[in-house]
């Protein structure tokens, strides 16, 4: 069996990337450092463009696609560090009014998580927040926190909040002190919800992580050294190999995941791409040297988005500890 992406995927990450490339791109990524609340014009050309319905089906209005293509448009997200809760408005899109359409933002919480984080509390005009749900062993050795399942939904202003500082400058983050829990939302499968969440988030990380193989390639082809580019090195060399394995490692387990939609098989895929992500961005930063941690290089927004990521909708403890639980049989 090859797995392949067919002609109309390979159509969607282009289509994807020209948009993304046209509407945010470096100039819109340097001013969004200053001011990181999603653009309400490009999340309405989002929502027209499918970006939030893509998987609901044709007659709700929706694009009609799978959790493959999902990935697939999420992957050039994490390429492209587009801001905002992308993950949360893609899950919700068909459970919240005007979510599809990019004319409203929902935040999506997970409410077993200490503490209860809140990515750009300030945009969204409401907040969901999931309790329970969990695979099991997913808090530790000592086995999954025993809570019913369960959404509920809240408009932002009713939602106590406090300030918590954000290691990613474009993503802030808000802890959530006080949520009423008065209205559920009915319909998403929690764990379901979880489950996507973390196969999403993992697609972003794959972007980012395959966009830093890209970024440190093209600087060690540039940059010479002693009269020729570092590229030529043999440790520079061993680097940008050891990059390119992680990235494509890390894609095989999310494009496999996004078949498969096994607990296990997403677990694993959120573990390498977080790894990737966040080890290539460190490699793509020594590579550059003395400017890669500099504020003027990219490349220290992928790693701090990396770490934000990582620890989204499951760390590497939890995915280990249900990875070895299913191996465990």
């Amino acid at each position: 069996m090859r797995f392949q992406l067919t002609q109309d995927q390979k159509a969607l990450k282009k289509a994807t990337r020209e948009l993304l490339a046209a509407r945010f791109g470096p100039e819109r990524l340097r001013a969004a450092l200053d001011d990181p609340a999603p653009d309400r014009a490009l999340w309405r050309e989002l929502g027209a463009a499918g970006f939030f319905a893509l998987r609901l089906p044709e007659e709700a209005g929706g694009v009609g696609l799978g959790l493959p293509a999902a990935v697939l448009v999420f992957e050039e997200a994490g390429r492209a560090l587009l801001p905002g809760p992308l993950v949360a408005c893609q899950l919700l899109a068909g459970a919240v009014d005007g979510v599809a359409d990019g004319e409203r933002i929902v935040g999506l919480c997970d409410g077993d998580g200490e503490p209860v984080l809140w990515e750009h509390p300030d945009a969204c005009d409401e907040l969901i927040l999931l309790e329970g749900g969990a695979p099991a062993l997913a808090h530790g050795p000592g086995g999954a926190r025993r809570r019913t399942a369960g959404a509920y939904r809240s408009v932002a202003d009713e939602v106590s909040r406090a300030p918590f500082a954000s290691v990613d400058p474009l993503t802030p983050l808000a802890r959530v002190t006080g949520h009423p829990r008065t209205t559920p939302l009915h319909g998403p499968d929690v764990p379901r919800l979880r489950q996507e969440a973390a196969l999403l988030t993992a697609a972003q990380q794959l972007g980012s992580a395959l966009r830093t193989v890209e970024t440190a390639v093209g600087h060690a082809r540039v940059r010479t050294q002693f009269g020729a580019p570092i590229g030529s090195f043999q440790a520079v060399k061993h680097l940008c190999a050891q990059m390119l394995v992680r990235a494509e490692i890390a894609r095989s387990a999310v494009y496999a995941a996004s078949l498969t939609g096994g607990a296990a098989d997403v677990a694993g895929a959120k573990l390498l791409a977080d790894e990737a992500a966040v080890r290539n961005a460190r490699d793509c930063l020594q590579i550059h040297g003395g400017t890669g941690f500099t504020w003027e290089a990219d490349v220290h927004l992928h790693l701090k988005r990396a770490w934000l990521r990582a620890g989204s909708w499951g760390t590497a403890g939890e995915a280990e500890e249900l990875l070895a639980a299913d191996l465990a049989g």
